[in-house]
């Protein structure tokens, strides 16, 4: 594999803007910020210009250099499109050689006013998601949109996803190219590595993420409720977010406070140690586009038991480093197995951990960049 920067230097993509909605530093960031971020950090080691334009964040300065990038947020949750459209055609974030639009729901229309190379990555669509962030009719208006109308604009735009599981999805619903559809999975953080006398002695389940109903946490809570009724376990919610006070209410409705703690936010040395206690990493979350906290776990040789969705169905191999849930019933059956089957658990610990070995952030910042490479017009 070629060096980032050289392969950037060969293209000529020595300075890169990216459009995003937010970015790590917003209160409600997730997996898609921790992965612009990873891979912005990497090009900008490399030698690369980056700049990342993204919305107002409170308590954020409207410009700042994080880890080797700049950042620049202005505009709120809906005027960033227009206003980040119209400064990029003043030049108001400077000269560019490539451009990447992250298109998380709401795509910022690259097509149609953007000249010169840029890809779009779509980690997931948003499909049922909307109905969970807006009221009825903003809502099917946005699906109509991001489903129907606005594919149609990107039909010859090189984009970028991270498993084959939603490249079907964007294919299939959103009628995109296949050709132009480039799978890159995430990486993962070096910290997360095994460490086999940091596991509790008894069972201990983790959930981790954004507190948002898209992620299904009281599902989870319910199901370990129900694993409690024949097998002790204990659960660990990490993540903050506006579900917290709903999800308190249905621990103190179940009287589970003794075993399902919500532990809010948590830094990533203490996350770390969370995925190396842990017995199983659980998530019911109902749209993913791969579900990065999976593979962290699994980098710790902890399985997973998840729902059975688009990305989920790529993190996970079934039967091998975890298992894939359908039902409520699934989810019950599939932790109760890997916690009373010393063997089983440890057969998914392993295969988890091999499979993740794999997954680099170099790699994904690598071939991400190739894919954007590979729109430079050859000068005659």
């Amino acid at each position: 594999m070629a060096k980032i920067g050289d392969l950037a230097a060969e293209a000529g993509l020595r300075r890169i803007h990216v459009l995003a909605w937010r970015d790590l530093d917003d209160i409600e960031a997730g997996g898609s910020e921790l992965h612009a971020d990873r891979v912005a950090r990497l090009w900008a080691e490399a030698g690369i210009e980056v700049t990342m334009r993204t919305s107002f964040s409170a308590g954020s300065p409207s410009v700042a250099v994080r880890s080797g990038y700049r950042v620049i947020r202005r505009g709120g949750r809906y005027m960033v499109f227009p206003r980040a459209v119209l400064a990029e055609l003043a030049g108001g974030h400077g000269a560019r050689d490539g451009l990447v639009e992250i298109w998380n729901g709401m795509p910022f229309l690259s097509p149609v006013w953007a000249r010169g190379p840029r890809a779009t990555w779509v980690h997931q669509p948003h499909t049922d998601l909307w109905d969970r962030v807006l009221p009825r009719g903003r809502a099917a208006a946005g699906r109509v949109f991001e489903r129907d109308l606005a594919p149609r604009l990107y039909r010859s735009t090189p984009v970028v996803t991270l498993s084959e599981s939603v490249r079907r999805q964007l294919v299939d619903a959103f009628r995109l190219r296949p050709e132009r559809v480039h799978v890159v999975p995430p990486g993962i953080d070096d910290r997360f590595v095994p460490n086999p006398r940091a596991r509790d002695p008894e069972p201990l389940l983790v959930a981790v993420g954004r507190l948002t109903s898209a992620k299904q946490f009281d599902r989870v809570i319910r199901a370990v409720a129900r694993l409690r009724e024949h097998a002790p376990a204990r659960l660990v919610i990490a993540g903050s977010g506006t579900e917290r006070d709903r999800l308190a209410s249905l621990v103190s409705a179940l009287g589970a406070e003794a075993w399902c703690e919500l532990a809010g936010h948590v830094d990533d040395d203490a996350l770390a140690s969370l995925y190396q206690r842990a017995w199983v990493l659980v998530s019911a979350s109902s749209a993913e586009g791969w579900g990065m906290t999976i593979t962290e776990a699994a980098a710790c040789g902890t399985p997973a038991v998840v729902s059975d969705i688009p990305g989920h169905a790529d993190a996970v191999n079934d039967g091998e480093t975890g298992h894939l849930a359908t039902s409520d019933g699934d989810f019950v059956d599939a932790l109760a197995r890997i916690i009373t089957d010393p063997a089983h658990r440890a057969r998914l610990g392993d295969a988890a951990r091999a499979r993740a070995s794999s997954l680099t952030w170099e790699r994904t910042a690598h071939d991400t960049l190739a894919v954007l490479a590979g729109e430079v017009r050859p000068k005659h």
